[in-house]
């Protein structure tokens, strides 16, 4: 079965620092793959050369079996693959649906269809899908700016899943959440996995939130992978345990 996202000994050199150092991993479709590790240890490198952000020094990124490295964002987007930042990407001046509209338009079309097509390019029963899934009805109409932070964060996760991805990479969901909304978060990503079949990537410093959420983990230490497997093996390896849980 092929690979939703296959990476193969991808590098990545700033000058005389190699920040990522021969990096190869899967993810299977349906599937949920933890990323974790120390700060610095190329985690953020290694996913804006998946997405296009950075052209890695060497290697190769296939989606689906289509080589994609280096390719810009916006034809990763085209292929289905979609993401969401450390830094929130919300329009705190638009409603939750606006946003959500906006975030769909970018999987449809050109330029001139989405200025001669509907205002909503026909996005608006989607988006009131999506703001249904993630429980959001009653913050439908209310500009992103005025909700809590965990709500933009639950938005955020919302507007990946718009156009219907066949990958999402997650940069860090739980960073600031409050307990209670980041637990409606793993609810949701949970069910949308399930439910449709989602596959996604989930960088993460919230070790709780990434050994209850994802199938299988990998870890990173000083740009290379230490350790690939399931939250149980992760948890047991020695090796795992001296680089990062024992900090």
């Amino acid at each position: 079965m092929t690979a939703v996202l296959d990476v193969r000994d991808v590098k990545k050199s700033f000058g005389g620092i190699t920040a990522v150092n021969g990096v190869s991993f899967d993810v299977q479709e349906g599937e949920i793959l933890g990323l974790i590790g120390p700060n610095g240890c190329g985690k953020s490198t290694l996913f804006n050369c998946i997405l296009g952000q950075l052209v890695p020094s060497a290697g190769e990124v296939r989606v689906d079996g289509k080589l994609v490295t280096g390719q810009r964002p916006s034809d990763l987007n085209r292929l289905g693959v979609s993401r969401t930042f450390q830094l929130l990407q919300v329009f705190p001046k638009l409603s939750v649906r606006d946003n959500l509209i906006l975030a769909g338009q970018e999987h449809r079309g050109s330029m001139l269809s989405r200025l001669l097509g509907p205002s909503d390019a026909g996005l608006t029963t989607t988006a009131d899908q999506m703001i249904g899934f993630f429980k959001l009805e009653h913050l439908a109409n209310e500009p992103a700016g005025g909700l809590s932070y965990g709500q933009q964060k639950l938005l955020d996760a919302a507007m990946a899943f718009m156009g219907g991805p066949r990958l999402v990479l997650l940069d860090e969901p739980a960073g600031g959440v409050n307990p209670t909304m980041l637990g409606d978060l793993k609810e949701r990503l949970i069910a949308i996995n399930r439910e449709r079949r989602a596959t996604f990537v989930v960088i993460e410093h919230n070790m709780e939130f990434v050994m209850s959420l994802c199938s299988r983990v990998m870890v990173m230490a000083e740009g290379k992978v230490l350790a690939i497997g399931k939250p149980d093996e992760i948890r047991a390896n020695p090796a795992v345990i001296e680089a990062y849980l024992g900090h």
